[in-house]
């Protein structure tokens, strides 16, 4: 038996639970929900499961720098960078984030860091190191549901050999006529779950 955590917002066993699904469907279930987990942190623009980040955010000259995951659970290294020079590393009181850092809001984190450091537009900049993500227990309950669904969803496609295509579609005339078109990705309920969670891009 495989011991890698399953990258899923949901528990394989709650999944098989509700769907009533049995051992034999076991490959095909870890495979839905992962799809489901990575298809749905691309459409939020980020990652949501506790991870190990690191980023080079940019400098606009400002002393705060938006951070691309949250919750940030932990900053594990702050280095200041310089073309010409090695990377330095920033002593922990020179910066804090905002909010606090196990805060597990659903709201973007910033890194705040202290004048002091002399960051010069093109000069210089941050390379940060940080944990940032839910574990799989703390995922919030819409993001678990939007899990459920696109998995389910997903599953139900690859039982029926109609993987990107579903049937039924209206003719000309505006009556209802046989055929195949391409299905959407994700369904719109699961984007609706999802909307709350999708990170804002500039």
């Amino acid at each position: 038996m495989d011991k890698t955590p399953l990258h899923s917002l949901i528990p394989l066993a709650d999944f098989k639970a509700i769907l009533g699904i049995d051992d034999r469907e076991d490959a095909l279930s870890r495979y839905c929900l992962i799809t489901a987990t990575y298809t749905i942190e691309q459409y939020c623009h980020r990652r949501l499961l506790k991870k190990r980040r690191f980023e080079f955010p940019t400098f606009v000259g400002e002393y705060e720098f938006p951070l691309k995951d949250y919750p940030v659970r932990e900053i594990l290294a702050v280095y200041r960078i310089h073309p010409l020079t090695q990377s330095e590393l920033v002593e922990p009181e020179f910066y804090h984030t905002v909010p606090d850092c196990g805060d597990l809001d659903d709201i973007p984190f910033f890194l705040s860091v202290s004048p002091t450091l002399k960051l010069v537009r093109g000069i210089s900049g941050l390379k940060i190191y940080y944990w940032a993500g839910y574990r799989q227990a703390e995922v919030p309950a819409d993001l678990s549901s939007a899990c459920l669904e696109l998995a389910a969803w997903n599953m139900s496609r690859y039982r029926g050999r109609r993987i990107g295509m579903t049937g039924a579609v209206r003719g000309q005339s505006g009556l209802k006529a046989d055929g195949e078109h391409l299905e959407p990705s994700m369904p719109e309920n699961v984007k609706a779950l999802l909307e709350p969670y999708r990170r804002r891009l500039i």
